[in-house]
């Protein structure tokens, strides 16, 4: 194979048995009995067990005695069975072992800043400082190979399609995407920045005007956001646009990418095809646009059952325009401080309160407000959520964007199943085309180059407006959106009209974009999914920075670099760039 091995130490198997094997790994443990020395050495392929005796080779004696974890080595030796009652059944190499002939330290190693193993765990900080000993662990290897996988499928399902993989530019103009760009000043236009892009959106767009009629692009994108477990500064998507594409040519394509991706990575097939949900349908029944679906606990209204009740916190609510909702959640077995703590969930969350019933064996409903309810109400609610004894019921009563808020928080809360195996997807559709800002204006719900379900609508009323836009969610998680585009410039030009961007501040913003819609520009959608996302759910991963290589913590920092990091002035001098004072004195002093 190589000049430092014959064979990967991981893919030993029996039928390997009498063959001389040169290997090359690292040390990953190490046991002496009674003087032989048992190493499992560690490749890219997995672990294989070798022998080391220095009665069989003397000149190891001296080698063995310095031998240590994380030591890189290369051995020959004999592939033989392991003796009687020694086998493995746990690790893939534990029938055969390797017995050593010749051993070659090729490099030695510090003393370990933590143990790598996985039985041992490390402070996230630690192990992001030394992310390359952190990446030799079996968790964080396989999260590498997925990743790749993965890549590999999705490339394949469009290489298959005839889509043209292109490369798009890094540094761009600044646009308003939704999140802050990161900019990067220019040092032969002083005062004049790049931004790094949020997505390769509108170039995408230019090359459906170019006649490429089929993209895509696994694309490093950035955003100054907040960090949170699934947001990083920066990011990989694999972005895809199709000319005379409508929505069903992008959600069967995604089908596709998913399907394929989930084969490699977990050897299975996902059902197909993948239900649709309206985003309307999303809200009423689950509270979010990127329901979980692998539980139900769905959302019910009560609106009927409490019209004109003499419950006045449920009455004055249905009153003033709002909505009285409820979920049952199962068997909770909680007690009253339980759901003490249930309703201080839902204040935290933005309610006004929440009113628990608990199913009693008889049917009945017990309650702090039953006293307040009539049989019948209390039986309608029953039937509604169809409670079953011992179920807890849960409701709330205020404006509806809290309400659907509240339950779907506390839905997942009480719900989401510890089995983090199964894969539920799910597209969710006809987004609005706006949505409102404190202040009573109107920002894009995607972007402002999604096409509206209705032009009419859009114009007689765009706060109620349905946009052509879909997202895919899996298990609860958004891994992507999309939209069919605007191609007609006289149709862009309405959206702007409509969001207050008047034709000088578009043509200032987007004219060199605006411009290329009036080369004939064909009819176009697209999408984008989170990589970092989708894997980190297909390997029951919590955090994305599990699933990528190199990430930042949640404060945005690098401990393995030290970034983000100071500059010379020099450097700032060319770039026209001066560090105000007051922010100069927050600098901690360099070490």
């Amino acid at each position: 194979m190589t000049k430092y091995r014959t064979a990967h130490g991981g893919t030993l198997r029996g039928s390997d048995i009498g063959n001389e094997v040169q290997l090359a790994g690292w040390v990953a443990r190490r046991r002496d009995h009674g003087g032989v020395i048992f190493v499992d050495l560690r490749d890219a392929s997995g672990i294989v067990q070798i022998v080391i005796n220095p009665e069989n080779n003397p000149a190891a004696d001296e080698v063995l005695r310095s031998l240590r974890n994380e030591y890189c080595i290369m051995v020959t030796g004999l592939v033989r069975p392991r003796p009687d009652g020694t086998t493995n059944p746990e690790m893939a190499t534990g029938e055969i072992e390797v017995g050593v002939s010749r051993l070659e330290v090729l490099s030695t190693s510090d003393v370990l800043p933590f143990q790598i193993d996985e039985r041992f765990d490390a402070d996230e900080a630690r192990r992001l400082q030394y992310r390359y000993l952190d990446l030799r662990r079996e968790r964080m290897s396989a999260n590498l190979r997925s990743r790749s996988t993965a890549i590999r499928a999705m490339r394949r399902v469009l290489d298959e399609r005839e889509f043209l993989e292109v490369e798009t530019p890094t540094l761009v103009v600044s646009t308003p995407e939704g999140a802050r760009d990161m900019l990067v000043p220019s040092r032969l236009r002083p005062g004049q920045f790049y931004a790094l892009p949020q997505s390769p959106q509108l170039f995408k767009q230019l090359l459906m005007v170019a006649g490429v009629e089929r993209y895509y692009q696994v694309a490093r994108c950035y955003r100054d956001e907040d960090f949170r477990s699934d947001r990083q500064v920066e990011f990989t998507q694999l972005d895809l646009e199709g000319s005379f594409w409508d929505q069903d040519d992008v959600l069967e394509t995604l089908e596709a990418i998913a399907a394929q991706v989930v084969k490699e990575v977990r050897g299975i097939e996902i059902p197909r095809p993948i239900p649709r949900m309206s985003y309307a349908d999303a809200m009423a029944r689950y509270g979010t646009d990127k329901p979980d679906t692998r539980f139900g606990m769905e959302i019910e209204d009560l609106g009927e059952v409490f019209a004109g009740s003499d419950f006045r916190a449920f009455a004055a609510t249905l009153d003033d325009g709002g909505v009285v909702r409820g979920i049952n959640a199962g068997s909770q077995g909680l007690s009253r401080a339980g759901f003490d703590k249930l309703v201080a969930d839902a204040q935290d969350l933005g309610a006004k309160g929440l009113v628990w019933m608990v199913v009693e064996d008889d049917g009945s409903l017990r309650s702090p407000v039953a006293k307040f309810l009539s049989d019948r109400e209390l039986a309608d609610v029953a039937a509604k959520l169809d409670g079953k004894p011992g179920d807890a019921l849960l409701i709330v009563a205020d404006r509806r964007e809290v309400v659907g808020n509240v339950l779907g928080e506390l839905r997942l809360q009480l719900g989401q199943p510890d089995n983090h195996d199964d894969l539920h997807f799910l597209f969710v559709i006809d987004f609005p085309v706006f949505e409102k800002t404190p202040d009573g204006g109107l920002v894009p719900a995607h972007h402002p180059f999604t096409a509206p379900l209705s032009v009419e609508e859009m114009r007689t009323s765009p706060e109620t407006a349905l946009s052509r836009s879909y997202d895919m969610v899996l298990n609860g998680a958004e891994l992507g959106s999309g939209s069919v585009r605007i191609h007609d410039p006289e149709l862009q030009a309405q959206v702007f009209e409509v969001l207050g961007i008047s034709a000088e501040q578009a043509e200032a913003r987007f004219g060199w974009f605006l411009e290329a819609l009036r080369y004939g520009t064909p009819p176009h959608a697209g999408f984008a999914i989170g990589v970092d996302r989708f894997i980190s759910i297909l390997q029951n991963e919590q955090n994305i920075r599990e699933v990528m290589p190199f990430p930042k913590t949640q404060t945005g920092a690098d401990p393995l670099t030290g970034a983000p990091g100071r500059v010379e002035e020099g450097q700032l001098e060319e770039l026209g760039i001066e560090v105000r004072a007051e922010v100069q004195a927050t600098w901690p002093e360099l070490s």
